[in-house]
This record gives C-alpha cells, structure tokens and sequence, in this order.
C-alpha cells in the first residue's frame, strides 16, 4: 500500500493542482456542529438520502418543500407514531416520491433516530461520539439499527450532514484494490475492516481528514 502523498501526486497530475481537486470541499463539521445539529434535520438528511437511491436525485431536490411538508418537517416523535391513517395518505400524495418501503422507513428511522437521541442526549452526540478510526462501526451501526442505510446511502447521509468519513464510490474501490487493500467491492465485515485500517494509516501519517482521503483516492483513478 502506497503512502497517501504518493497517490496524492497521482490525482494532482490528473487534475492539474492540489487546489484544483480539492475546489469546492468544505472540511468536516465540528463536534460541536454535530452535536448542535437538530434531530429533524438527521431525519431529514436520512431520508433524502434513501429516496435518492436509485433515483433522479434532482427530481428529488425539487420535491424537497413537499416532503418537509408531507413529513412534518421530520420531527422524530410526529414520525416515529405514523399511523396506517397518514401511511395511505403519503403514498397517494402527489407532493412526494410515492414508493411505499421508503416512506416506512421514515418512520422506522424516527424510532432509530429517538432511541439514539434519548441514549445520548441528541443524535448528534451519538454521531459526532465515533472516532475517526471506526468510522466503519458507524456506517455498520446505521446499516444494522436503521432502514434502508446499508452500502454508500449511509455514506452519502454522513456526509451530506459534515461527518468526517469516506464514500467506497467505483473509483475508491478501485484505488482500494489497486493498493492492494481489498480484492473486490467490499460487503463483509473483514473487508470493511482492512478498508477501515487503510484510512487509519493514511489518515494517521497525513493528519487529513477522512473526507479528503476519500477524494484524493477517488480522483487518482477512474
């Protein structure tokens, strides 16, 4: 396996300047921002995440009002006690992407949202207590306790909400196996394990975070 600074010249030369590829890339949230961050808003970000999968996320992004709207603005209590009354309503209303399994799981992750929150006084504070180096733990957390969080749409949550942590997008995987890190795309936890000790390594010799880890490996290849 490569030192970072070595694959990071690979991206350079392909993207012309470490300012070039890092354009754009806000740094990761505080603790503190994390910590602060309402519960709705994780609910939220949660469930934005879920109804872009496999799907036209800009359909979505245009929908948004309407889904604050239809969900009641995410609050985890509202949610978490959706009756079958409100269920049929949502799955009829024209406001929304109308697919039934998501929209479950919105209420199925206001229960996993509360439960976390009441244990750690916000679900913020549970997120923002994972370390960097397990940062596999928590997407295995989200995969386990949550609906529909599984495979790069925890990812993409955690990220869209400032989480320092990486997405295993086809071009990270590619680096990953390149560096001899994983033999394949990585499903099982003793893959995830060896993905999760790479980005420890690199993130320990580089002092970067996660998140541009990520990016870096991401551009080297593709």
């Amino acid at each position: 396996m490569r030192r970072l600074e070595e694959i990071l010249a690979i991206s350079v030369e392909r993207k012309g300047s470490e300012a070039e590829l890092f354009k754009g890339f806000e740094p990761p949230k505080t603790i503190a921002e994390l910590t602060a961050t309402p519960d709705d808003r994780w609910l939220a970000a949660m469930t934005r995440a879920i109804f872009n999968a496999g799907f036209n996320w800009k359909v979505v992004e245009t929908m948004w009002p309407g889904f604050e709207a239809a969900f009641k603005g995410f609050d985890p209590g509202a949610c978490s006690m959706m009756d079958d009354g409100w269920f049929d309503n949502l799955i009829t209303d024209t406001s929304i992407v109308r697919h039934g399994p998501k929209i479950r799981a919105v209420q199925e992750n206001a229960v996993y949202v509360r439960a976390q929150s009441e244990a750690h006084g916000g679900f913020g504070a549970f997120v923002a207590s994972w370390g960097a180096d397990d940062f596999a733990g928590l997407l295995s957390h989200l995969k386990s306790e949550g609906t529909r969080l599984g495979g790069t749409t925890g990812q993409y949550f955690l990220r869209f909400m400032g989480v320092d942590g990486y997405i295993l997008s086809r071009d990270v995987v590619s680096r990953l196996i390149a560096e001899g890190v994983i033999d394949k795309p990585p499903t099982s936890k003793g893959a995830m394990k060896a993905v999760q000790e790479a980005f420890s390594t690199w993130h320990k010799a580089s002092g970067r975070p996660l998140k541009d880890i990520s990016r870096i490996l991401a551009t080297s290849t593709g």
